[in-house]
């Protein structure tokens, strides 16, 4: 029988418990071995709720530590890419929330560390492995609502907090690196292609060079249209996006975390089908899935450092054109 892969976790955030320790509960071949934290107590607090078995002083500790075959950084914004690079030094697989990197620059700095090692690096879009995304792409590639004219997609949420590393521009923080990156990795593979940022639109933080809510309108090397928005502070939240082709609309509802509660429809010449997606593992489940598969033997993934790049140039562009700078 194969060894599970042994996790380090670097941090003790926030959505670890959902995005990592539910599914690596219920996956026999994974095991949460050790984490570190900004200091020792928070990180022996975590590892006592979540059954974690070690706990290191330091994050250079925990990546120093033989017995740990992959690292998942769900640290702020500003240090993925870094430390993305420090656990591939070390030999480690990584599973790195997304944004992958600050902006593009450093996105094609680590992808090309990524590109002499020999470990996975998968950026942590976990919804494009579920059946929810899949479904909707393949009645794309279907033809089932015709050409694909338009891909828009909107991720809201009501966050008040200030105080969040969300509101932080010196952590990277901000609706597009948060949020709208979600949105724009949909539209993109729908699309299948890079887009073409037209123009864009901001509403500030109380810190004016942070986007607290983004919009911008992208074209498609084939002529197809999207808009892409975002918003840290919204009295409705959304996670929708509308296909939209010659024959017909797909609309999606819940994209990001689907097991929370999603809706595929399919209009066609006036009439509207509901698709079945329910009773799906998580998203998150089946991102681990495919992570350990491709530790193991090779398999191949959809978010890997060449997609990372190409979601960072198109999120650097979208800042330029509302007249704000790529965060730092």
């Amino acid at each position: 029988m194969t060894a599970p892969l042994r996790f380090g976790i670097l941090g003790a955030a926030g959505i670890t418990p959902s995005a990592l320790i539910a599914p690596a509960t219920e996956n026999p071949e994974v095991e949460l071995y050790a984490v570190a934290a900004r200091n020792r107590s928070r990180a022996e607090e975590f590892a006592a709720a979540h059954g974690i078995f070690r706990v290191h002083d330091t994050y250079e500790d925990l990546l120093a530590d033989a017995d740990v075959d992959a690292v998942y950084i769900p640290l702020p914004n500003s240090e993925h890419g870094r430390w993305t690079v420090a656990a591939l030094d070390a030999g480690k697989h990584v599973l790195v929330e997304k944004p992958f990197a600050s902006n593009a620059e450093e996105a094609r700095a680590v992808a090309a560390r990524a590109e002499t090692s020999d470990r996975v690096v998968m950026e942590a879009f976990h919804y494009r492995y579920h059946a929810l995304f899949e479904e909707a792409l393949r009645l794309v590639r279907s033809g089932a609502v015709g050409d694909l004219v338009d891909v828009s997609a909107w991720f809201d949420v009501n966050l008040p907090d200030r105080t969040n590393i969300r509101y932080i521009q010196d952590l990277a923080g901000g609706s597009t690196m948060d949020l709208g990156c979600y949105s724009l990795h949909f539209a993109r593979s729908i699309a299948g292609e890079e887009p073409e940022v037209v123009s864009a639109t901001f509403r500030p933080s109380t810190d004016p060079r942070l986007d607290e809510a983004l919009t911008a309108e992208v074209r498609f090397p084939s002529g197809v249209t999207g808009t892409i928005s975002s918003s840290l502070l919204e009295e409705v939240e959304r996670q929708s996006a509308t296909i939209t082709g010659t024959r017909g609309v797909i609309q999606v509802e819940g994209f990001v975390k689907p097991q929370e509660g999603c809706s595929l429809t399919l209009t066609v010449d006036g009439e509207t089908t509901a698709i079945d997606v329910a009773e799906q593992p998580s998203s998150y489940a089946r991102q681990l899935e495919v992570f350990v598969a491709a530790v193991r033997d090779g398999s191949p993934i959809l978010t890997g450092p060449a997609d990372s790049v190409a979601t960072m140039v198109a999120i650097d562009a979208m800042y330029l054109a509302a007249g704000l700078e790529p965060r730092a």
